[in-house]
């Protein structure tokens, strides 16, 4: 089995402190991996470093260049401002951005795959409603519709399940088993 992600002595920081300290290791193509420990202690750094979004202070994070373009990022809820006006289905559609870029439009074709990922998390019915007025189980259910769209050979979730309902929870842990089913790399923050 190949490394889908190669980490080599790699030191990250968040807002100027040392969070992530001379990690080095690898996560296996097709693996699904759980990062796990207590507030504080780095791991949506970690994550950040993996998608690009921090620079390593120390070290290098090593991704195939084909995945790095194509790897899918779900952030943490309070990072998304809920008031932007989008309706659920346009932010659905962002998961498509790869393949029609900045000044595409949706093909017919596209739209269908937009209401087949809301069907999928169980938001059929909720496309024209605006991102703030949705609760949090539903917010999330949208956001992982959207990387359904994206699909990516790399999927990045930071705390996919905080302030969400039990249902909501198994429902999207059957979506991360699926992608690990279809060999997807899933790395996960809890």
């Amino acid at each position: 089995m190949s490394a889908a992600v190669r980490l080599h002595n790699l030191t990250v920081s968040y807002q100027g402190h040392p969070a992530v300290h001379h990690l080095s290791g690898a996560f296996e193509a097709g693996s699904l991996t759980a990062i796990v420990g207590p507030n504080g202690a780095g791991k949506s750094t970690l994550l950040a470093a993996l998608g690009g979004q921090l620079p390593s202070n120390e070290g290098r994070v090593e991704i195939d260049p084909a995945t790095r373009q194509r790897m899918a990022w779900l952030p943490q809820q309070h990072q998304i401002d809920r008031s932007f006006p989008l309706s659920a289905f346009e932010l659905v559609a962002t998961g498509l951005w790869w393949r029609i870029g900045a000044w595409g439009a949706l093909k017919p074709a596209q739209r269908d795959e937009v209401h087949a990922a809301m069907q999928a998390v169980g938001l059929a019915g909720f496309e024209r409603r605006a991102l703030n007025e949705l609760s949090t189980g539903q917010f999330q259910r949208l956001l992982f519709a959207r990387v359904l769209l994206q699909d990516a050979p790399l999927i990045l979730l930071d705390e996919p399940f905080n302030a969400i309902d039990t249902r909501t929870t198994a429902d999207l842990l059957a979506l991360v088993a699926r992608w690990q089913g279809e060999r997807r790399t899933v790395l996960a923050v809890l």
